[in-house]
């Protein structure tokens, strides 16, 4: 094939490169979808439009499925790198500014955002008040991808429940939870007194799990027990153990409401109990963000009345 000179590149193709990205990423067209909401013919059109304006093929589409061509993986590396340099290019010119611009990327792991130790409204009240000019985008994800997100600068900040210390982030501790082993009213261990349930009958139970390397505390509270499912969000952790056929750890406050309504029960409080934080992560960089920085001091500020040195 013959390739054309490229010549200007403007705001269209640009567009382009980044439905083309979000595609490889998701694995194909039909998965795009909904990361790019926008129609499957609507895509094809756009990455129609991107490989006649190379004047290549970019992507194999059809009954064997989605891949890439030997030109596609090429476009791909370097579209990767000019979306990164214009994102660089954005933070250091909305750094110039008399105050902080831009977008802040913050993602909260799973209940979070209603928890009120988190103390979110008032973060995000006096942060808009001091930088009005930021557009807050705020998302809900699983703690497994937020640390390489932050690390690879997907993400700006990530509030996520402490269980390990990577060399390349910075940590600001919000609060300790206390988790507990729970079961359901239809389990057979609610009934029993603590004093009756033996270490046996606990590893023998069914016990849904984060589904994470756990730190050193909570690895040896598992090595002996039946894992028999997975599930990240409490949520789901709660759902599963009020059929009665699973047990789960949980925070304390998060099971609360369902302690008081009689609907759930710590079990073997005195041996099943770990304390796991919450932190604010950030990446380690010398890169400036005002954004960024100025969060962190509104954190700082909102949970000044309490210590918030790390018991970890």
């Amino acid at each position: 094939m013959q390739y054309l000179s490229l010549g200007q590149f403007g705001d269209s193709e640009i567009k382009q490169l980044k439905i083309f990205k979000a595609v490889v990423d998701c694995g194909g067209f039909s998965a795009a979808e909904t990361e790019l909401n926008i129609s499957r013919p609507t895509i094809s059109n756009h990455i129609a439009n991107l490989e006649s304006r190379l004047n290549m093929r970019l992507c194999k589409r059809g009954r064997g499925g989605f891949s890439m061509t030997e030109e596609g993986e090429v476009v791909y590396e370097q579209t990767n790198q000019l979306l990164a340099r214009l994102e660089q290019f954005r933070n250091t010119i909305n750094n110039l500014g008399a105050r902080p611009a831009g977008q802040l990327k913050i993602t909260l792991s799973d209940s979070f955002s209603n928890d009120p130790r988190c103390r979110l409204p008032s973060i995000f009240s006096h942060f808009c008040k001091r930088a009005p000019e930021v557009e807050l985008k705020v998302e809900v994800g699983q703690m497994s991808r937020m640390e390489n997100m932050v690390l690879n600068d997907k993400l700006d900040l990530a509030f996520i429940p402490y269980h390990r210390r990577l060399e390349g982030l910075n940590y600001l501790h919000l609060f300790t939870d206390e988790h507990y082993l729970y079961c359901a009213k239809q389990h057979p261990l609610f009934a029993l007194p603590d004093k009756q349930i033996t270490e046996q009958m606990i590893n023998e139970s069914k016990l849904i799990h984060a589904g994470l390397k756990p730190h050193e505390e909570v690895f040896h509270l598992l090595s002996n027990m039946n894992l028999a499912g997975r599930s990240y969000h409490y949520e789901t952790r709660i759902s599963m153990a009020m059929s009665g056929q699973f047990i789960c750890f949980l925070p304390r406050e998060i099971a609360r409401p369902y302690v008081d309504s009689g609907a759930l029960r710590a079990i073997a409080t005195a041996t099943k109990h770990f304390t796991l934080g919450a932190a604010v992560i950030s990446k380690k960089t010398a890169q400036p963000n005002r954004a960024k920085d100025l969060f962190l001091d509104t954190i700082r500020a909102i949970f000044s009345d309490i210590d918030t040195r790390a018991p970890y």
